[in-house]
């Protein structure tokens, strides 16, 4: 099984080989974001590593928020509300933690 410290990463830290990921593996780099994973946490780390693998590519801010509406309600589907799951954006911390590259867009 994969951990953080023997799986091959960029410079930042995102996984190399998006099947490497675990869940264990996401509980670590998460930990090492200083995130303490919730349910809706998941939800999110879920569906950008879904879309991805749909679509071949990272979701940015805005896909995330439009596509994530339908998922977990407009109550959460919004900036404000991902922050506080995602404090450093996110479109980048969500997709380290599921493993997914980096968001093309994402500064």
């Amino acid at each position: 099984m994969y951990t953080y410290e023997n799986v091959e990463k960029d410079q930042e830290g995102y996984l190399k080989n998006s099947k490497d990921w675990n869940i264990n593996l996401a509980k670590e780099i998460a930990q090492k974001e200083n995130i303490k994973l919730s349910s809706d946490h998941w939800l999110v780390i879920m569906f950008v590593r879904k879309f991805y693998f749909q679509f071949n590519m990272t979701p940015s801010m805005r896909m995330l928020l439009k596509s994530i509406k339908e998922k977990i309600g407009i109550s959460k589907s919004n900036s404000i509300y991902l922050f506080t799951l995602f404090p450093k954006g996110p479109a980048r911390q969500a997709s380290k933690i599921a493993g997914i590259p980096k968001p093309v867009k994402c500064l």
